[in-house]
């Protein structure tokens, strides 16, 4: 299997002071088609590993499959030429019987970097993908100490971040017990969440009802997407969310946190989820205060 991290000699220059030459980690990307029943659907630019996690993630996003029985096998081809020696960037998915086959206008027309994850869609009206589940009325409620904790339990466990300093990460955690059921880190922040959303098909947790997604950048419309895609209630990011995935988190009903740090928060929808134990006083929305971005410098990933 390909290497998530890969060894190289960089020359390091300290101004004024030093030039070294030492060994280095980078993060791999390397190129995956994902194909359907032989068709070719995309290519996507990730970190190699859990790909067919990422293969199931990607159809649960595109709307194509629903549930862990409309995914019946994927196993790795051969390259796109014949001189491709690499057998593990070609993966083809076989749906189950009577599944419909991906819609023609969800097809990429040339192939989706490791940071965007909706370029080349065929039409802008197929950016908006309806989910079958709901998340409005889902009972998740959740304390604020409970979730502070979650951007420090992702960081702890992104051991190929420790490495690189180049892989985003996204992961699922419930939200009753605060326990971190999975995490996945690639170069691409939609290819970490569709990994995320891939296991939780394939690992009964799905849809991931009262559960809370957490990613280490920023909210974006596609991952605000995704989390209702998978039943995902909240989505919390230590970033800053865009201005149509707060549309969309409110339209829809789900919880949309940004600037998670610290002991602080945004919470831009649904906040009736999230409750302070901890606190004497009562909620208050008489008081304005500085936006986050004003007070402090964002860190954008």
């Amino acid at each position: 299997m390909s290497r998530i991290t890969a060894r190289r000699r960089v020359t390091r220059i300290a101004a004024g002071r030093s030039v070294t030459r030492r060994a280095d980690f980078l993060a791999v990307e390397e190129p995956l088609e994902i194909r359907v029943g032989g068709k070719s659907l995309a290519v996507t630019m990730r970190t190699p590993g859990h790909d067919v996690e990422l293969a199931a993630g990607f159809l649960v996003s595109e709307g194509v499959i629903h549930s862990p029985e409309d995914f019946t096998t994927a196993r790795y081809c051969a390259g796109a030429t014949a001189d491709d020696g690499n057998t593990y960037n070609v993966l083809d998915v076989t749906l189950a019987p009577g599944v419909a086959p991906p819609d023609p206008s969800i097809e990429r027309n040339f192939y989706t970097t490791s940071s965007c994850g909706l370029c080349g869609k065929a039409s802008i009206d197929a950016v908006r993908t309806q989910s079958r589940y709901r998340v409005d009325a889902d009972p998740l409620s959740i304390d604020t100490s409970l979730l502070i904790g979650f951007p420090d339990a992702l960081r702890a466990e992104q051991a190929a971040f420790d490495r690189t300093g180049g892989l985003h990460a996204a992961g699922l955690f419930d939200g009753e017990t605060g326990e971190l059921l999975v995490l996945r880190e690639d170069v691409g922040r939609h290819n970490a969440v569709d990994k995320v959303v891939g296991w939780a098909l394939m690992n009964g947790r799905f849809p991931a009802r009262s559960c809370v997604l957490m990613v280490s950048g920023r909210a974006s419309f596609e991952l605000t997407q995704k989390a209702l895609m998978a039943g995902i209630p909240m989505l919390s990011a230590v970033s800053a969310p865009s201005s149509l995935a707060a549309d969309l988190a409110d339209e829809a009903g789900l919880t949309l946190v940004g600037f998670l740090r610290g002991e602080t928060m945004v919470v831009y929808s649904r906040p009736d989820r999230i409750t302070d134990s901890g606190s004497d006083e009562e909620p208050s929305l008489a008081r304005e205060e500085p936006s986050p971005r004003l007070t402090e410098k964002a860190v954008v990933q």
